[in-house]
């Protein structure tokens, strides 16, 4: 039986919630393309980053690995808004 310190507990918690949360936007911003659009990387491929670069229009920009993905969705802006203000 192996020890755990709380700091590999943590670090091992921290990653499996990153992990739910890319692939929560990854699915979502699959949704938003829409059909017809390839999907090159995986939500488990690498590091994913959502930026909102234009609210108004809805514009979000993922980074998954390496990739840049461009989709609109003016519901997620403000699900993702309402979630930055709690």
């Amino acid at each position: 039986m192996s020890r755990t310190s709380r700091r590999s507990f943590l670090a091992v918690a921290g990653a499996g919630a990153a992990a739910t949360a890319a692939a929560t936007m990854a699915s979502a911003a699959g949704a938003a393309a829409g059909p017809g659009v390839a999907h090159r990387s995986s939500p488990d491929s690498g590091p994913l980053v959502a930026h909102v670069s234009d609210p108004a229009a809805g514009r979000i920009v993922l980074y998954v690995g390496t990739e840049e993905v461009v989709v609109h969705d003016h519901d997620l802006v403000r699900r993702l808004n309402r979630a930055a203000r709690r």
